[in-house]
């Protein structure tokens, strides 16, 4: 098939390779316009520009591509279909119709559940024992077209939204190549979504690492997991940002408030929440990088009775 692939992160890049792989002519690359980084400000190319530069095919970078001039510019190639996976903006009807095969998204979760931006981390926040990927025929809706395969993926006890996101890449290039297969050969079915039962997977921000120590141990361990590694889940300690990479749940409670040291190991340091203590075991201070938890307590004080948030 000719294809027209829109992407931009990481996630899209395996889809993208994986479909040269299988023979598929990648007539063009859209995504999102390269963005500033760090502090000189240096112009950074994203994932997938990266990858089409590697293999020699154009790019496109529209600021908005519902604009007529863009949509013209994506109709001059002639694709049989349009893969979409991460793009990071909404298409209009004109380009979900413009081709044959119409638009095909790859979405990381097992709609109609946690359709929106971020699935992969609420998976794991949420506790969810099993996620996925699902292959769509995008409408105009969010995530809401019509499903064509699916593929489940069990989550690790220590799942972490950077684990589950490789492991739904990986499953995603897969099944976006038996899913153009299954179009070509006439043997695709298309599935009505119906209603979710699950909250949108809202896009992720700082503010939701900040720790609630008034939460149980369970719920707060897993936004460790789910927010690892961006945005990282945090609490305050010493005027100092402590990021918590890694933790386990201790099931015990003592009278203390939620929040406070109750004791001190060699391999880490328990906090009371709200319902259980949390066992810190990886963590890490402005100015250093990430280090266990027994590694910390041997250059610093943390000592029964603190506070942290």
């Amino acid at each position: 098939m000719k294809i027209i692939f829109m992407g931009t992160p990481d996630f899209s890049v395996g889809t993208f390779e994986a479909l040269i792989e299988a023979g598929h002519e990648i007539v063009l690359a859209v995504t999102q316009p390269d963005k500033p980084k760090g502090r000189g400000g240096k112009m950074q190319y994203s994932p997938v520009k990266e990858t089409a530069l590697k293999y020699g095919i154009p790019v496109f970078q529209p600021k908005k591509v519902r604009q007529a001039e863009c949509i013209e510019e994506l109709r001059r190639y002639g694709a049989d279909i349009m893969v979409v996976i991460a793009f990071g903006q909404i298409l209009p009807k004109e380009i979900l119709e413009m081709t044959p095969y119409g638009c095909v998204n790859v979405h990381a979760s097992l709609l109609p559940k946690y359709r929106g931006a971020a699935p992969i981390q609420w998976a794991v926040i949420n506790g969810e024992d099993v996620s996925g990927v699902t292959t769509m025929q995008m409408d105009e809706g969010l995530d809401t077209g019509d499903m064509i395969l699916k593929k489940e993926v069990v989550l690790d006890e220590k799942e972490t939204g950077g684990s589950l996101f490789d492991k739904l890449s990986a499953a995603g290039a897969v099944l976006c190549v038996e899913t153009l297969k299954a179009l070509e050969e006439g043997s695709a079915s298309f599935e009505k979504q119906g209603e979710t039962t699950t909250e949108y997977a809202r896009m992720l921000d700082k503010d939701m690492g900040s720790i609630d120590w008034k939460k149980d141990a369970q719920t707060i361990e897993r936004l460790i997991r789910g927010l690892n590694p961006w945005p990282s889940a945090y609490t305050r300690w010493d005027d100092k940002v402590m990021k918590i990479w890694e933790a386990d749940v201790v099931a015990q409670n003592t009278q203390t408030l939620p929040g406070t040291v109750v004791s001190v190991e060699k391999d880490g340091f328990c906090v009371q929440t709200g319902d259980g203590l949390l066992k810190v075991r990886s963590l890490q201070i402005p100015g250093k990088k990430r280090m266990e938890a027994g590694a910390f307590l041997r250059g610093y004080k943390i000592e029964k009775g603190c506070e942290l948030g």
